[in-house]
């Protein structure tokens, strides 16, 4: 399908400035999605349409005018549904064709009423030019009735219109290509003016006139109509009968404009425009005869007037054209007799046989001598000169000229021209390539560029393939070689096999080196159409289909598959295996793009067991001598390159039983060693060079010790190592964008190194050497620098396991001191986060034993250790200017558990401790109903891989029945745990189990009282459903709302993090009566213990919190009691708050409270309060509003004393006790007795010395002189 959808796209004449850009425009493909491997469905939809198979809805939306018209609404939503129904057809709008008549003539049908009202008149012209955009206007109009009849209607509605209306352009548009039609008629106009004596006495203007003063007030618009005019124009002044009267005039018109107008201001230009592009069209579709008298002329005013010179790419690119059509009217329209000529295009025929058909039939036409005017001389000039304009649309113009104008002359002149052509690429000018790669393909294409020429093209053609200027810190260039791959492509459609077979490997090499390696994904598409082309017409590319097949459209759209993949499979193909390997070392490795060296060096790499002996013989040497260049690019690309093809090397010697040594020559060994010696006297590690070298050499050294290079007990080792430390500690030197792919390419080489070089026997390490290292990193762990501490651990964790046995308990101390103290000091969160990654490591390569030691591995002695930090860690949720920092400990923490955990189960289960377990599921569950989706997800994922860990079950998990329930093992794969209408309905589940319940509701609130919307309405939903369920067991809801519920709010009452959304979320409990139950009983517990927090969150300073607590209150009111008056007593205290924002949302919900909730006020007086309410202005100065809150205290009967002192003294102590922070005795949480000797040591009535207790409650009531 992909081949067939470039052949498609390639098969036409070419109208955009490449033959890749029209395979861009038809597959609709946007080139960093394919780059990043999108979604292909979007390509292949446009593939199937195989019919219209919408006509029957396009013509219900047409007969539905009439009835939609008048109403805005239904009118743009026919509009709509028309353009996008219409739009998919845009690729392939000749499907349309057999339906363009009717679709035509219905809606013109609509015109032509006398009492079509305006809105179904333009709403026709506005379907009518949603047709013509998606057909192209050439072929629409062709669908035009152009009857003698139709003339004067046509012109008479254009007279109607506003020239100025910007909402119906398009009528105007519509009306003027229908009136370009009607002057196709064969009679001559002047009948149609019959007795032009009007009614009243005065002349009137002839229907010429009219239509020429038409045409003319449209070319200087600013919309789409000034190209309809200038296609009027054309049909128009080329009738015989409007040539004789009319032509000489319009001229003499046209070029005073041109003279009198420049390109200084907006309006010149589009008077300019519409003038050049009438002429162009004008003498595009005249006659010779009738033109060639003028042709001088117009010449000689688009010199005077400089238009080549123009600050304007549109005028520019007018110009040349109108050149062009001056050249071809010298000319006369003939077909050169000495063009080449192919016999057979058949692309069938060319499959089918191995060799052409037919040969190339030379003709004996003899060329007709005549006269070449010395003009022509001057526009062949002005043509060669707009090859190299800076704009591509003037290139592609002038191009197309010098095809067209090259097809009529001589052949001597002709050659002349293409020598001309030729010229261009002398000059190392970007523009100047393009425009001249252009015209090659334009000469070849209409078969002007004889085969004697071949042999100097060529090698033009393939260093335009390949050609990239660079230009600072990028290149330009991808123009050319896309230019280049047009020739190509117009090269197969020209000649004869027998003619390109000298050039066929140098083209299909070139062409495949920019397939598959080319930079930008538009290059790598051209040069794929440009293979499979040569492969399809020529027939003689070697395994031309089975490259083409693997090559297609979709594969090299995704550029790490092009330099991985499909580059592999073309070099197991000998004949283009060298060509691939020597561009990549030519072009490649010092590119200026660090990501196309990165790719080259792995190319490089899978390349080599293609080609071992000239790698290792030939490439190596090569790319050592550049390693050590001068060149930073190319020593960067060539340090990796080297590393790679060291490796590849190696690997294929061990499958042989030889080792580097025997296959890489012993200079380039020796080279290699000293390559850091090099580097380090030239000093080439410091500065902006060194970010590059220093992880560059970093993978060398990985390779070299993966590569078993014999360099033990070498000083080189030493210099390496010095080289790594150094990196480390100089971390906070280098540009953030690097830093972590630096530390990554370390942490490769240090791990790599140890492996190789620091043994002292088999999985023994060489003491001295381990010692200093790991002494070494301990101690930087202390370090001031953040980044070198990170450095420091993970270079502990990323050491080999016979490094750290022996040591183990001293690296896990460190790494637990060292997290200890970042979390002291509140800052570093990325220290900590690496911290935990080498904790996990150092444990996950230390392995497992019950038994010990724990100086060597993970026991039940320095087990405990480990798990006090990972599930501490899981509590971090520091925030500073970057946001959530702790997320980044937390998911380390969550990954570093699920290794140790798995680990653990599988070797030595006994070790783990049920309180251990217990805490890291009940953190996974919190963290897995926490709102933000990535973090979710993982604390998800790990928390399922726990629960189904295969091979290993975990010991310990609490419900692990109810767990596997409501997990089961297909979730693992199905739950999308980043999607919270997918995640939130499983998590909620967990609320029902004990064990997890507080820890579960901790991460719903937090979710629940969150301001992502999709996030707050599924966890809101899910959590609803739960206490729906629970509704009719008070126990469980009980147990929910007191041991729960409560105690998140108790525990957390200062933290900003958890009071906040768990206020919204109380409220949005309380608004969807989840706790309807509780009010039948007066002063409730649940009540009583919320206000009492509730007052503690009253005094804080945060007006966001302010507003959740008076949402919290208004929803409280609910309960009867006496706490209702306390509710009312604090919402009377808030709504006089100091912050405006806090009295006018007070008085807002309290107004809605009072709505909601009708049994709160005496009947009597609720419209005095709430006209007190709503008539307010509550943004006054709280001075001023106290004696209107003082009238609604006595409305609502609330006392200006709080009198808590109730119900025994109970309401107020728990009050009391909860707003002081501690929490109730049992006695009052739950309403039940205790035993009399408690009771009586604490006073009859609960209270120990009552009156102290009452002395404390009037303090806490002390507030501002009211």
């Amino acid at each position: 399908m992909a081949s067939l959808r470039t052949q498609v796209a390639c098969s036409g004449d070419v109208g955009s400035e490449t033959m890749n850009s029209e395979a861009e425009v038809d597959c609709g493909r946007d080139a960093t999605e394919m780059e990043s491997g999108g979604d292909r469905d979007g390509v292949l939809k446009t593939c199937v349409l195989e019919g219209f198979a919408e006509r029957d809805l396009i013509q219900a939306l047409i007969a539905s005018l009439p009835d939609v018209h008048g109403e805005l609404t239904s009118r743009e939503a026919a509009t709509e549904k028309f353009q996008d129904t219409l739009s998919q057809y845009q690729d392939q709008p000749h499907l349309l064709d057999p339906h363009l008549e009717c679709m035509v003539n219905t809606l013109l049908e609509y015109v032509r009423r006398e009492d079509c009202p305006p809105s179904l008149l333009h709403l026709s012209f506005k379907f009518l030019y949603v047709i013509c955009k998606v057909r192209v206007y050439k072929i629409f109009m062709r669908r035009f009735p152009h009857e003698v009849a139709d003339v004067e209607p046509v012109l008479e509605l254009l007279s109607k219109q506003d020239p100025t209306d910007t909402e119906t352009w398009w009528t105007r548009y519509i009306l003027l290509l229908w009136l370009s039609m009607t002057c196709l008629t064969p009679f001559d106009l002047s009948r149609l003016d019959g007795n032009l004596q009007s009614e009243d006495g005065r002349a009137r203007e002839p229907i010429m006139d009219r239509i020429l003063a038409v045409a003319k007030s449209y070319l200087g618009v600013s919309d789409g109509c000034r190209l309809a005019a200038a296609v009027l124009v054309s049909k128009f002044m080329t009738r015989p009968d409007v040539v004789k009267k009319y032509l000489a005039d319009f001229l003499d018109w046209s070029l005073a404009t041109i003279s009198q107008n420049n390109d200084q201001s907006l309006d010149s230009i589009r008077v300019l425009d519409g003038a050049l592009q009438s002429l162009a069209m004008l003498f595009q579709h005249g006659k010779r005869e009738d033109l060639l008298q003028h042709v001088s002329r117009v010449l000689r005013c688009l010199e005077e007037n400089q238009l080549s010179e123009s600050s304007q790419a549109t005028l520019r690119k007018l110009n040349v054209k109108l050149i062009q059509r001056l050249g071809l009217t010298y000319l006369k329209p003939r077909l050169a007799p000495w063009r080449y000529q192919r016999g057979s295009r058949s692309i069938a025929s060319t499959l089918l046989t191995s060799r052409a058909a037919e040969s190339v039939k030379g003709t004996t036409q003899e060329e007709e001598d005549y006269d070449i005017p010395e003009e022509l001389e001057t526009v062949i000039e002005h043509l060669l000169v707009g090859l190299k304009d800076k704009e591509t649309i003037v290139r592609w113009s002038a191009a197309k000229g010098v095809g067209r104008v090259t097809g009529r002359l001589p052949k001597e002149l002709a050659d002349d021209v293409v020598a001309s052509v030729l010229d261009c690429f002398r000059f190392q000018e970007t523009d100047t390539w393009h425009g001249g790669c252009l015209a090659l393909a334009e000469l070849g294409r209409r078969g002007l560029l004889l085969p004697s020429r071949l042999t100097d093209v060529v090698p033009l053609i393939i260093k335009a393939l390949i050609y990239d200027e660079k230009r600072g810190a990028c290149s330009i260039g991808s123009n050319v070689r896309d230019a280049a791959c047009y020739v190509c492509w117009s090269f197969a459609r020209a000649y004869d096999p027998k003619e390109l077979k000298p050039f066929v490997n140098q083209i299909a090499s070139s062409l495949l080196v920019t397939t598959v390696f080319d930079r930008d994904v538009s290059c790598r598409k051209a040069a794929s159409a440009a293979f499979q082309e040569n492969v399809g017409r020529q027939g003689t590319f070697p395994h031309g289909i089975d490259i083409a097949t693997a090559a297609d459209y979709h594969a090299v759209g995704m550029r790490n598959h092009c330099y991985l993949n499909t580059s592999v499979y073309i070099a197991s193909f000998p004949e283009y295996t060298q060509a691939m390997i020597d561009h990549l070392v030519s072009k490649k490795v010092n590119h200026w793009d660090g990501a196309i060296r990165e790719l080259t060096s792995k190319a490089l790499h899978k390349l080599t067991p293609q080609a071992p002996d000239y790698m290792a013989t030939s490439v190596l040497p090569q790319l050592l001598s550049t390693a050590v260049a001068s060149d930073l690019q190319g020593r960067h690309g060539a340090i990796l390159a080297c590393a790679e093809v060291t490796y590849a090397l190696y690997k294929l010697g061990s499958r042989t039983g030889r080792s580097t040594a025997d296959i890489i020559p012993s200079e380039c060994v020796e080279a290699l060693k000293g390559i850091h010696q090099k580097l380090q006297d030239k000093k080439q590690y410091r500065g902006f060079g060194g970010e590059l070298m220093r992880p560059a050499m970093c993978r060398l050294i990985e390779k070299l010790s993966l590569s078993k290079m014999p360099f033990k007990s070498d000083p080189v080792i030493t210099g390496w190592q010095e080289l790594i430390d150094d990196t480390i500690k100089t971390l906070h030197l280098v540009s953030s964008g690097v830093k972590d792919a630096i530390l990554a390419a370390v942490l490769c080489a240090l791990s790599a190194l140890c492996e190789e070089f620091y043994k002292a026997q088999p999985d023994q390490a060489d003491s001295d050497k381990q010692s200093a290292l790991v002494r070494q990193y301990m101690a930087e762990l202390q370090s001031p620098q953040m980044l070198t501490r990170c450095g420091s651990a993970l270079a502990l964790g990323s050491l080999p396991g016979f490094m750290i046995r022996g040591k183990l308990k001293q690296i896990l101390d460190g790494l637990g001191r060292m997290h200890a103290a970042c979390l002291r000091e509140r800052r570093f969160p990325e220290a900590r986060r690496d911290a935990v990654r080498a904790l996990a490591q150092v444990c996950m390569k230390a392995g497992v034993r019950g038994g010990g030691p724990p100086e060597s591995f993970l026991c039940s002695e320095n087990i405990a250790d480990v798990y006090d930090v990972l599930l501490d860690s899981m509590d971090d949720y520091t925030t500073d200017s970057r946001g959530d920092v702790g997320a980044w400990v937390r998911e380390a923490a969550m990954t570093g558990l699920k290794d140790v955990t798995i680990l653990v189960s599988r070797t030595a289960p006994e070790v783990l401790l049920p309180n251990q377990v217990k805490h890291m599921m009940c953190g996974l569950a919190r963290q897995s109903a926490e709102k933000i989706d990535h973090y979710r997800a993982h604390a998800g994922t790990v928390f399922v891989q726990l629960l189904h860990c295969g091979d290993a079950v975990v010991p310990h998990i609490p419900h692990r029945e109810e767990l596997l329930s409501i997990f089961p093992p297909e979730v693992e794969t199905s739950l999308n745990w980043k999607a919270p209408s997918q995640a939130f309905p499983y998590i909620t589940r967990l609320l029902g189990l004990p064990e997890y319940q507080y820890q579960t509701l901790l991460g719903l609130t937090v979710s629940v009282g969150g301001i992502t919307q999709s996030t707050v309405t599924a966890s809101s939903h899910a959590l609803f459903d739960y206490l729906r369920g629970i509704q009719r067991d008070g126990a469980a809801l009980q147990h929910f709302a007191m041991d729960a519920l409560i105690r998140i709010l108790r525990e957390n009452l200062h933290n900003t993090r958890i009071a906040l959304p768990f206020l919204k979320m109380l409220n949005q409990l309380l608004s969807n009566g989840c706790f309807d139950i509780f009010t039948t009983e007066e002063n409730h517990p649940f009540c009583v213990d919320l206000l009492a927090l509730c007052e503690v969150v009253k005094r804080s300073k945060d007006v966001y919190k302010l507003r959740a607590c008076v949402a919290v209150y208004c929803g409280l009111i609910q309960f009867p009691g006496e706490v209702r008056k306390e509710i009312l007593h604090q919402l009377l205290v808030l709504i006089c708050h100091s912050f405006l924002v806090v009295r006018t949302t007070t008085a807002s919900l309290m107004y809605e409270m009072l709505l909601t909730y009708d049994d709160v006020v005496d009947p009597d007086v609720l419209d005095d309060v709430m006209t007190l309410l709503s008539d307010t202005n509550w943004e006054s100065e709280p001075a001023i509003l106290r004696p209107t809150r003082n009238q609604l205290r006595e409305l609502l009967g609330v006392p200006t004393q709080r009198r808590l002192a109730q119900n025994g003294g109970l309401l107020s102590m728990r009050l009391i006790a909860l707003q002081r922070g501690r929490r109730p005795p049992k006695w009052e949480i739950g309403g039940r007795p205790v035993r009399r000797r408690r009771r009586r040591r604490l006073g009859g009535d609960g209270c120990e010395e009552k009156g102290q207790w009452m002395r404390s409650a009037r303090s806490t009531r002390r507030r501002r002189p009211q």
